[in-house]
């Protein structure tokens, strides 16, 4: 596994509030949240970003957003952004395939 911060969260390495893990995947609160509720979901398995994601991943995706909707659900969550960004330009800066979930203030359209 690629050793990133992402990494180290989930071998334990260091603390992370975690809100939910499987054997597939790992969410836990943003460090540096941009909105009131700020949630990372990273697999288990090192991707570092969407755009290298394999065919054989595709179980592996759609799992990451199950499991993102099944969070929001246990937050109560009705109303929330899911964003994923690829690449430095795009705002990925840690270089372990992840999505945000935002919610919990208005956001606008386009965003950036």
């Amino acid at each position: 596994m690629t050793d990133t911060i992402f990494s180290k969260i989930i071998n334990k390495e260091i603390p992370a509030d975690i809100v939910y893990e499987d054997e597939k995947c790992i969410a836990f609160n943003d460090i540096s949240p941009q909105a009131p509720t700020h949630i990372l979901v990273i697999p288990r398995k090192h991707i570092s970003k969407l755009s290298e994601s394999q065919e054989t991943d595709k179980d592996l995706l759609g799992h990451l957003m199950l499991s993102a909707t099944h969070i929001t659900k246990k937050l109560n969550l009705n109303d929330y952004r899911l964003v994923i960004n690829n690449g430095a330009d795009a705002g990925q800066t840690v270089f372990h395939l992840h999505i945000h979930i935002l919610a919990g203030r208005p956001f606008g359209w386009p965003p950036g």
